[in-house]
C-alpha cells in the first residue's frame, strides 16, 4: 500500500522495451534505504517490484498490462519520475489509500497560475470520471491530491508550490499524459451496491421486499 506522499524524484535512465513489456532502470537515493530485492516501489504511481539493486538505483520489470494502462511507455529517457516506497506498518499516513494499480491515464489540458497555487485541468474518459468527486482524493502520477472541480469531461486540482517543486509535476506541460488512480473505496462501494458493477442480478433489495418489511 502507498499513500501518495512522494519521497523523491528519480531519473529513468534506461528502458528496454520488448514486444509488449519492458524493463526500466531508475537512478535514485532515498528510496533505496532499507530496500531489498522483491520490495515494491511506486514509480509515477505504478507499483513495481525491485528485481535488482545498485548503489545508485534499481531495476524493475514492467508487464504488458501495466504498459497498456499507464503512461510509462510514453516517458522520455532520461526523465524524472515520482518515487515512493510501500508504506511501513508503523509509518505515518499522510495522503490517502493507494494500491499502485493504475486505473487509466488522463491528459493535462490546462495549467493556470493563481498566486501561490497552480491549477491543473485533466481530461479523461467517463469511466474514470465517475469515481472522481469534488473534494475527494485522486492520485496523479502517484501524487495524492484533492479534487477541486469536476465536469463531464475533465477535473481540476490545485497544487501548492512545494508539491510542484518536489515532484515530477513541475516537468508537465499541456498535452502531457499522467497516470490516474481513483479512490479505491468508491470502486468497492459501487460493486457491493445492488445494480453496481459486479453485483449479483439476484439482489433481494426489491420493491416487494421493501413492502413486505414495512418500508413502503
Amino acid at each position: 500500500m502507498f499513500t501518495g506522499i512522494i519521497e523523491e524524484t528519480g531519473t529513468l535512465y534506461e528502458m528496454k522495451k520488448g514486444a509488449v513489456s519492458a524493463q526500466v532502470k531508475i537512478r535514485c537515493r532515498k528510496v533505496l534505504e532499507g530496500t531489498k530485492i522483491g520490495d515494491s516501489i511506486a514509480v509515477n504511481g505504478i507499483c513495481l517490484t525491485v528485481t535488482s539493486l545498485a548503489k545508485d538505483g534499481f531495476t524493475a520489470d514492467v508487464m504488458a498490462e501495466t504498459m497498456r494502462r499507464s503512461s510509462l511507455s510514453e516517458l522520455k529517457v532520461p526523465g524524472l519520475v515520482n518515487l515512493e516506497r510501500a508504506m511501513a506498518a508503523n509509518g505515518r499516513f499522510g495522503g490517502h489509500i493507494l494500491s499502485g494499480h493504475i486505473d487509466g491515464t488522463g491528459q493535462i489540458t490546462g495549467i493556470l497560475q493563481e498566486e501561490n497555487a497552480v491549477w491543473y485541468t485533466i481530461a479523461t474518459e467517463e469511466q474514470l470520471l465517475r469515481y472522481i468527486v469534488k473534494k475527494g482524493s485522486v492520485a496523479l502520477d502517484g501524487i495524492s491530491l484533492t479534487v477541486a472541480k469536476v465536469t463531464e469531461k475533465n477535473f481540476q486540482v490545485s497544487v501548492i508550490p512545494h508539491t510542484r517543486q518536489e515532484t515530477a509535476l513541475s516537468q508537465k506541460r499541456p498535452g502531457s499524459i499522467v497516470n490516474i488512480e481513483c479512490d479505491v473505496i468508491g470502486k468497492y462501494v459501487e460493486k457491493l451496491l445492488p445494480g453496481g458493477s459486479g453485483s449479483s442480478p439476484r439482489s433481494r433489495l426489491t420493491e416487494s421486499f421493501l413492502r413486505e418489511h414495512g418500508f413502503c
